[in-house]
């Protein structure tokens, strides 16, 4: 103990060791998760001029074992009719949401508390984020990440680049990741040549790329691709498709 302004302070060598070690750890931690939220965002801005040159889907997939066949390729040089399939299958309100579908949000979750289970309300950016710069999976981090991300891209790119990435990094299963290698694999042609019956079938098939079949299609695929049909025609008709098909 030593005086000090006529009283007593512990001697400062006797203090209990500060645990230095954590906060040093901490920092780093913080330090490292800041990196990677940075690195992230500028990826995703490099990603409005460049392709993604692949996902974590699609490593994963390679380290299964399988042949990952992918050609990107503009959107000019992908039918109309599998865009119109595509927002019909997964998200009708693609030209006019944020990223994010609060209408299918609340859907939902009202579902799940009326004991229904509890299903996807991810929306065509959604996925699109989270194939690009996110893991599959559930979980509340990966979800919160991912809506974060569909944001983010619905503000620095334009709907036709959310699509056009969305159409190029989709997986249509046996290895098939995007459009292109999709349409060649499974109709022998290339993806601006599909027509309606064909791209309504890739469309079918996209909730589960593995289990469900084009080549032959079964009769839930097959009567799936019919209802899409008639919904494309809707999409078409409505202009719900005009963000990405516009004059």
């Amino acid at each position: 103990m030593c005086a000090r302004n006529g009283g007593w302070e512990r001697n400062p060598m006797s203090r209990k060791p500060e645990s230095r070690p954590f906060r040093r750890a901490l920092r780093l931690v913080l330090k490292f998760l800041g990196g990677v939220f940075l690195g992230v965002h500028l990826y995703a801005l490099a990603l409005v001029f460049v392709p993604a040159p692949g996902t974590a889907l699609m490593v994963q997939r390679m380290v299964e074992g399988e042949t990952v066949r992918r050609t990107a390729v503009p959107l000019d040089k992908v039918s109309p009719n599998l865009v119109r399939a595509v927002i019909a299958a997964e998200d009708s309100g693609f030209c006019d949401h944020s990223g994010i579908d609060p209408q299918a949000v609340s859907q939902a979750i009202r579902e799940y508390r009326a004991g229904k289970g509890l299903r996807g309300a991810s929306t065509i950016t959604q996925q699109t984020a989270k194939n690009l710069f996110l893991w599959n999976g559930g979980g509340l981090a990966r979800k919160a990440g991912e809506a974060w991300m569909a944001v983010f891209i619905d503000f620095a790119w334009s709907k036709r680049r959310v699509m056009e990435h969305y159409l190029n990094v989709a997986e249509w299963g046996d290895g098939l990741f995007g459009a292109e290698a999709a349409a060649r694999a499974r109709f022998g042609k290339p993806a601006r040549e599909l027509t309606a019956r064909e791209a309504a079938l890739l469309a079918a098939v996209l909730p589960s790329p593995n289990r469900w079949r084009v080549d032959p299609p079964g009769p839930y695929v097959r009567q799936r691709a019919f209802t899409l049909e008639a919904r494309m025609r809707v999409v078409a008709g409505e202009g719900l498709d005009a963000c990405v098909l516009g004059d």
